[in-house]
């Protein structure tokens, strides 16, 4: 539906830090799913473990908000301004993910107040959930 090129016209990350490839479902303003192909030349599996690469936990969850982001940032009310966590609540990592690995990854906005929000976020390699989590965020 949407690929990378798309996305960054729409939310500020960039390369090394953009962790989207594409965004493969949207229903404006309340679910997104996207995509992420874990490469082995992420940069962050040279010291996440050399013997034993590991994504780290928390740039799973960044890969899902940066979906969240582009679900928000789409919208033409909230074009071109930022979206910045202001919590993560409830975060459950129950599998490691790996080089190779495809992350898919879902977000669902439950609540929308001006410049105000919540979701919950889900990240599944195949069937296997990997990483559940609650979170708020303003927009400036």
């Amino acid at each position: 539906m949407y690929n990378q090129e798309q996305i960054k016209a729409v939310i500020p990350h960039r390369d090394p830090f953009l962790f989207v490839d594409e965004i493969t479902y949207l229903d404006p303003l309340k679910k997104a799913i996207g995509k992420l192909f874990v490469r082995e030349s992420f940069d962050f599996f040279r010291g996440h473990f050399p013997q034993k690469p590991v994504m780290p936990g928390v740039l799973i969850v960044e890969s899902l908000a940066q979906v969240g982001a582009f679900l928000l940032l789409l919208d033409e009310k909230y074009k071109g301004k930022i979206a910045y966590f202001t919590g993560i609540k409830n975060t459950k990592i129950r599998r490691q993910v790996n080089p190779n690995d495809t992350l898919i990854l879902e977000v669902e906005l439950t609540k929308l107040r001006s410049n105000f929000g919540f979701g919950h976020a889900f990240a599944y390699v195949g069937d296997d959930l990997v990483v559940e989590a609650e979170f708020s965020f303003a927009v400036q």
